[in-house]
């Protein structure tokens, strides 16, 4: 198994079904949930193991993912509000030693992905069925994402860092 991708790649060229909308709403609706399950099992040590060499460890995965959660908020907003908008990419990896993963507590992490992910799932229950076509463009990778390929993706996103989690349980 390759550790960096636990759960297989994601799929960008598959055009994800509309059928499957409830499915990736609940997934994301229930991943808070199911991190903070996951880290109520972990020692002091575990949450500071990286999941594999030059990895991130479950207390950065946690903050991670409220930043890149967030960030996915507001695309699904500019892509609700503008026609195809370029979306603000971020450097991840920058974000991940800007010093507020270590001076916040896993707690404070938890909370914020859950205030996020509240949001968040709000907003999907507002789109309606022919509004999961809609698009936004990112600059990086030259891909314009539908916004049901984009839900898809993140429910990905989730999982796979819950199998990073999973790794350092396990």
């Amino acid at each position: 198994m390759d550790k960096r991708y636990p759960i297989g790649n994601f799929d960008y060229e598959k055009d994800h079904d509309l059928n499957d909308t409830e499915m990736y709403i609940n997934e994301i609706k229930e991943l808070p949930s199911k991190v903070r399950a996951l880290v109520s099992e972990l020692s002091e040590e575990q949450l500071n193991t990286p999941y594999r060499e030059n990895g991130w460890t479950p207390v950065q995965v946690i903050h991670h993912l409220g930043d890149s959660h967030l960030n996915s908020l507001c695309r699904f907003k500019l892509a609700m509000t503008e026609e195809n908008p370029t979306i603000r990419p971020y450097n991840e990896a920058a974000w991940a030693v800007l010093g507020d993963y270590e001076l916040m507590s896993v707690e404070e992490g938890l909370n914020f992905l859950e205030a996020v992910h509240l949001k968040w799932v709000a907003i999907f229950k507002t789109i309606k069925k022919d509004d999961w076509k809609r698009t936004f463009q990112h600059p990086e990778s030259g891909i314009n994402y539908k916004l049901i390929n984009a839900l898809a993706m993140y429910a990905w996103h989730g999982n796979h860092h819950l199998a990073h989690i999973e790794l350092v349980r396990n």
